[in-house]
């Protein structure tokens, strides 16, 4: 089976949203690093990554995620990821992922695109 991977994005108020599908992996995340890269470009220092249906991430695809928290914390900017706990079939593939490295906490991660948009914002810290 194989399962396309697809970027689409649109804004939501101040906030640019990027809707990953499909699997994160060497092949697929400079594609993400793209786009989130052109987001930042184009003055979006709030962005939105829905990873809801992302079925596969590999250590490439963390390093994409740690790459643009990076980028934005570096232009005083805010990052916010939407991994649902129950996400996929079983649950989010990129929270279990992220917990299991250590590196979740790193990240302001939201459980759907309203819980996302609507709370506090604040910048991203250490």
């Amino acid at each position: 089976m194989v399962v396309a991977f697809n970027v689409t994005g649109d804004e939501q108020g101040r906030w640019a949203v990027l809707h990953v599908s499909g699997e994160l992996d060497l092949v697929t995340s400079p594609v993400l690093r793209q786009r989130v890269h052109d987001a930042v470009a184009e003055g979006r220092h709030s962005l939105v990554l829905d990873l809801s249906e992302v079925f596969f991430c590999d250590s490439s695809g963390v390093g994409v995620l740690i790459a643009a928290r990076r980028l934005l914390r570096s232009c005083q900017g805010r990052l916010r990821l939407i991994l649902p706990a129950q996400g996929a079939v079983d649950g989010s593939h990129v929270n279990r992922v992220l917990g299991a490295l250590g590196v979740r906490r790193l990240f302001d991660v939201h459980a759907d695109l309203d819980s996302a948009l609507t709370e506090e914002a604040r910048p991203l810290s250490a």
